[in-house]
């Protein structure tokens, strides 16, 4: 909660790493409140109202995966919607911004991304910054494990990653600039 609520805040992409995360956590402990609090709630050195916040957003948050069926696989509405709107922003910076640099990570990473769709077998729905996304998730869980990463799979996440990191700063600009837009009313 405490982790998720800041990384919301300063690094959209990272948030959604560590909610997948979450996510994965939860269905490793059976989605069971009991061991979330035994494994996980009673390791935050915090005071008891606090615990007892951390203990109600896992609750909560076990609660939406049950009620959108994603206890075994696959990702909770909100953070769906999270990854649209960056899909959307992607979209936007390309075809109506004409970001130049954001030209240039896309199509540094271009390759890549056509590659990691074919060994993953992603279907076309799935969209780049998505796909670089998932990338980026199964290289963090692929380093959580200590395994080896080969080289050329370390590069094709840097382009992964400078693609995505540029695309979490536009969005945390644009989330910047809205509030002050909201704020000046």
């Amino acid at each position: 909660m405490i982790v998720a609520r800041e990384k919301k805040k300063d690094n959209i992409a990272e948030y959604l790493l560590y909610m997948w995360q979450v996510e994965d956590m939860l269905r490793a402990l059976g989605l069971d409140m009991a061991q979330v609090d035994q494994y996980v709630v009673s390791r935050y050195a915090t005071d008891e109202q606090t615990r007892h916040e951390i203990h109600d957003w896992y609750d909560n948050l076990i609660a939406i995966m049950k009620q959108e069926r994603v206890e075994k696989q696959g990702h909770i509405q909100a953070l769906k919607n999270t990854m649209d709107e960056l899909t959307e922003l992607h979209f936007f910076l390309l075809h109506q911004a004409h970001d130049f640099r954001y030209q240039q990570l896309v199509t540094a990473a271009a390759a890549n991304l056509v590659e990691y769709r074919r060994r993953s077998q992603a279907g076309d729905d799935v969209s780049d910054p998505e796909l670089a996304m998932q990338g980026l998730y199964a290289n963090l869980l692929l380093r959580l494990q200590k395994k080896e990463i080969h080289p050329e799979t370390a590069a094709a996440m840097d382009t992964f990653s400078k693609m995505i990191a540029y695309l979490a700063a536009r969005y945390k600009q644009r989330e910047e600039e809205e509030r002050t837009a909201l704020n000046e009313i």
